[in-house]
C-alpha cells in the first residue's frame, strides 16, 4: 500500500533527514518515534503528498506522488488516505457532524447518506448525540476524537496519523488506540502512526525511530 524509499528533505540549507525508507503492505501499522525537531510531522506530510521531498520517492496505492500534479494529489488524498493531524484542522464554520462527513462529500456522497454515517462514527469515538453541535463547544481531546472519526469515516486504505492521542486522558486514548486499531483490521488500511507515547507506539505491529540518517528499529 505504501511504499518509501530514499527519502530526504531539507528546509533551506538544514538537512532534516535523508535515506528514509519504508514499505507497508495492506493491514501493517508501524509507529514512528523520534526526538522533537527531527522531522516526524515532515515525513507524514511528504508521505501525504502535502509536502515535496527534496529526494526519493512515495508510492501510494501504486501510484507514484512525483507524477502526480496538485490537483492528481488532491484526489488520490480524498480516496485513499485518511489524516489525522495534530492540529485537528477541524472546521469552525461546520457543525461537528459536518466535519466528521466532509470526506464523504468530497466523495461524492449525499449529505443524507453521510449523516447516519457520521453520528455512527462519533458514537464509535465517544461523542454520540454530538453531531449537531459546534466544534466551539468542544475540549482539545473531544476536538482530537473528531478528527480521528473524519480520517476513518471514508475506510481509507492508508491511515496516517500525527500524534492521535496527545489531547487525550488514558482513557480515551485507549478507547481511541482500539478503535483505530479496529478500523485499520476490518478495513485493510496501512498506517503509520507518529507519536512520543510508548503506550501508543505498543498498539503497532513495530516500532520505528526517526533518525537524521533515515528509520531504525526502536529499542525496547
Amino acid at each position: 500500500m505504501l511504499v518509501v524509499n530514499g527519502l530526504a528533505r531539507r528546509i533551506g540549507s538544514r538537512l532534516i533527514f535523508q535515506n528514509v525508507g519504508l514499505e507497508l503492505p495492506a493491514g501493517a501499522c508501524v509507529a514512528i518515534m523520534g526526538e522533537s525537531g527531527v522531522g516526524k510531522s515532515t515525513l507524514l506530510n511528504c508521505i501525504a503528498g502535502l509536502d515535496r521531498p527534496d529526494a526519493g520517492h512515495v508510492t501510494v496505492a501504486g501510484v507514484g506522488l512525483a507524477d502526480l500534479n496538485d490537483e492528481g494529489l488532491s484526489r488520490l488524498r480524498r480516496t485513499h488516505v485518511g489524516f489525522i493531524f495534530q492540529a485537528f484542522h477541524i472546521l469552525p464554520h461546520l457543525t461537528i457532524g459536518q466535519n466528521v462527513a466532509l470526506p464523504l462529500w468530497l466523495l461524492g456522497e449525499s449529505e443524507s447518506a453521510a449523516g447516519p454515517r457520521a453520528a455512527a462514527m462519533l458514537e464509535a469515538v465517544g461523542l454520540a448525540g454530538r453531531e449537531g453541535g459546534w466544534p466551539r463547544e468542544l475540549s482539545g481531546g473531544e476536538l482530537q476524537r473528531v478528527a480521528i472519526a473524519r480520517a476513518l469515516i471514508h475506510e481509507p486504505g492508508l491511515l496516517l496519523a500525527d500524534e492521535p492521542t496527545g489531547n487525550l486522558g488514558p482513557e480515551h486514548a485507549g478507547r481511541v488506540l482500539a478503535l483505530l486499531r479496529a478500523g485499520i483490521e476490518q478495513s485493510g488500511a496501512a498506517a503509520v502512526l507518529v507519536t512520543h507515547s510508548r503506550e501508543a507506539a505498543r498498539w503497532a505491529d513495530r516500532v520505528l525511530r526517526l533518525t537524521p540518517d533515515g528509520l531504525i528499529p526502536e529499542v525496547a
